[in-house]
Order: C-alpha cells, then structure tokens, then sequence
C-alpha cells in the first residue's frame, strides 16, 4: 500500500483529518492538521503499519511544518504528537518492529508541554533491521522547544570525527535490531546526534540521554556487539559531549555534567573481550571550560 498525502498553505484553524482511522491492507494513518504552510508526505509498503502525528493538535500553533515519513516493512509504528513553528521531520522506518514517538515509560507529554512542542526544530529519525525477524528498535521523545537540530540513527553507524566535527553515515547489511534510545531535551541551542549499529541478535543496545538547557553539542555512538549502556545528563550551559562505544565488550558509561561553563568530554571505549566502565559527575567552574578526554582500548 502506498499513501501520499500532501496539504499546503491552509488557513489558520483549519483542520485537515484522514478520516479517524484509514486503513487498508493492516495499515493505519491518524493525522490532525491545524493552520499554515504544512506540508505531509506519509508512504506505508508492507502491512501492520501505523502513523499518528497531531503536528498543531487542533490549536493554530502548526505554522510551517514538514513532517515526511516512509515505512517499507511491517509492524512498525510513528506516534507522537507536535505543536508548532518551524518544526521538520524525516522519519524512515525500513524493516520490521519497529517504534518512534513517546517514551513508554513515560507516557505521551504533551500535556506537559514535551513531545516536540515547538520553535525551529529539525529532525532525522531513521530506523533500519535487515532481518526477517527484527528485534524490536525504539526512539522515544520529550523534547520542548527552541532551535534544537536532532539526529538519531539505528542500523546505520553515524561516526563522528574528533578533530572537525565531520559526521559519515555507514551501513552493513547486517543489523538485527534491538536498539533503544530514550531522549529527554528541554530547551535552547541543543544538537544531539545519537547512533546505535550492531551484528548479533542476541545484544540489545541502551541509550539514555536528558539535556536541559542552553548551547550544547551532544554525539553518542555506539557499535556492533556487547552490551553497552548510556545513561547522559547534562543540565545546561555550554557543554560539548563526544562518547564513542564500539566493538565486542560490554561498555558502560554514566556521565553527568552540570557545568556552569563550557565543558569538553571526549570519550572513546573500545574492546573486543573487555567489559570497560566509566562514570563521570563533574561541575565545571572553571573560566574558559574544562576538557576531558578518556580512552580505553
């Protein structure tokens, strides 16, 4: 099945809604649409699909938005909701069991103000198994507003370069699934890229991260086999986080940072047999920032 959708320069308060529920071939689209230049493009290939997207949530907060979303696969699913300004989205959903939109373990927030609300936001959202039968992959969300730039891939590996910044997307044809990261980012100036890639079956992938307030650069990576477990906070100001995890041991990290001035951490845990371990809580007060590197190899 294949579904185009396309709505451009309503007006303000005008509601567009793909019936409560079309279905066809197990597939399922709910969009509620309020006011502006929207611009929705939504494909379903495969069966057991479904896309629930409110974007302006029948208020006139909805102006300007792109939301596009592909699926090819099955029982994979796109919910959450969104409120408004310049918000874009680009879902890619390829394989099978899969999930983007609210956090299970805290329900929709919309109510709070969270689920994507609103200002400039830009987003990557893409999802990739290649297995007949995927493990499932989850991105989850509460994200609240200004000019935040969001990236996050699962099955592709997103490599990010010390030096530059330079971001190279790479993919291998192997991926079974069973990632999941659960994002939490509240405010200002925040880019936050997080990748997950893996090659066994049999290893799930964990990423959390919370982010507050003000200026900071967030890339968490994590690749192929070995538990490996991200748990980040970072509560505002200036922050610059770069965490790599990649081969076969099992690698833990906890990182805390609450800084009340520009903080550098560049992290790299990589072993193949090693279980490797790091945990960091540091306040930042020095004038100028603070800069960490650790590697363990």
């Amino acid at each position: 099945m294949d579904i185009s959708i396309k709505a451009k320069k309503f007006l303000l308060g005008m509601l567009l809604i793909l019936s409560p529920s079309v279905t066809a071939d197990d597939q399922e689209v709910l969009i509620e649409q309020a006011g502006d230049n929207v611009i929705i493009e939504a494909n379903q290939e495969g069966y057991d699909n479904i896309i629930d997207i409110d974007l302006g949530i029948t208020s006139s907060n909805s102006s300007n938005n792109i939301f596009r979303a592909l699926q090819d696969g099955s029982d994979n699913e796109i919910k959450f909701s969104i409120d408004g300004q310049s918000n874009e989205l680009a879902i890619l959903q390829e394989g099978n069991n899969q999930y983007i939109g609210y956090a299970s373990t805290w329900g929709s927030q919309y109510s709070d103000g969270g689920d994507i609300l609103g200002d400039s936001n830009t987003f990557k959202l893409w999802q990739k198994c290649s297995l007949s039968s995927c493990n499932e992959n989850r991105i989850e969300f509460r994200l609240d507003g200004d000019s935040n730039d969001v990236t996050v891939a699962q099955g592709w590996f997103i490599d990010k370069n010390s030096n530059n910044g330079n971001t190279n997307w790479s993919y291998d044809y192997n991926e079974p699934g069973g990632n999941l990261v659960r994002v939490d980012i509240q405010g200002d100036n925040n880019n936050f890229i997080g990748s997950q890639k893996q090659d066994s079956s049999s290893i799930n992938h964990n990423m959390y991260v919370n982010i507050l307030g003000d200026n900071n650069e967030v890339y968490a990576g994590q690749l192929q086999n070995g538990s490996k477990t991200l748990n980040l906070s970072i509560y505002n100001d200036n922050n610059e986080v770069w965490i790599k995890q990649r081969k076969n041991g099992a690698h833990s990290a906890t990182i805390n940072l609450y800084g009340s001035y520009g903080t550098d951490l560049y992290l790299n845990q990589s072993h193949n047999s090693i279980a490797q371990t790091y945990t960091l809580t540091q306040t930042c007060a020095t004038i100028g920032g603070c800069s960490i590197s650790v590697t363990q190899d």
